[in-house]
């Protein structure tokens, strides 16, 4: 999801305006604008990387669930009781 990416972007961003803030610098001079880029990008491929990392774990997870669900359907045909059944 993009909204992951845009989050850790502003993120990059607000770290950079509180990094100024701290230094006490202004935020609008030349050399000041040349990191809200970098930060931003940094930010950005931070939610990039952590998106991916999510779409794998759940891939992972909803396979396991699958597999859980056809072993507890290969047991209660086994035994002849409903799948849902829990003892």
């Amino acid at each position: 999801m993009v909204n992951r990416i845009i989050f850790w972007t502003g993120f990059g961003l607000l770290t950079r305006a509180w990094q100024l803030g701290i230094e006490m610098r202004p935020f609008y001079t030349k050399n000041a604008l040349l990191g809200f880029p970098i930060f931003a990008g940094v930010g950005a491929s931070f939610g990039y990387w952590l998106q991916g990392i999510d779409e794998k774990q759940t891939a992972v997870l909803a396979e396991r669930k699958a597999a859980i669900y056809e072993k507890r359907a290969r047991r209660a045909a086994q035994t002849g009781e409903p799948a849902g059944a829990e003892a």
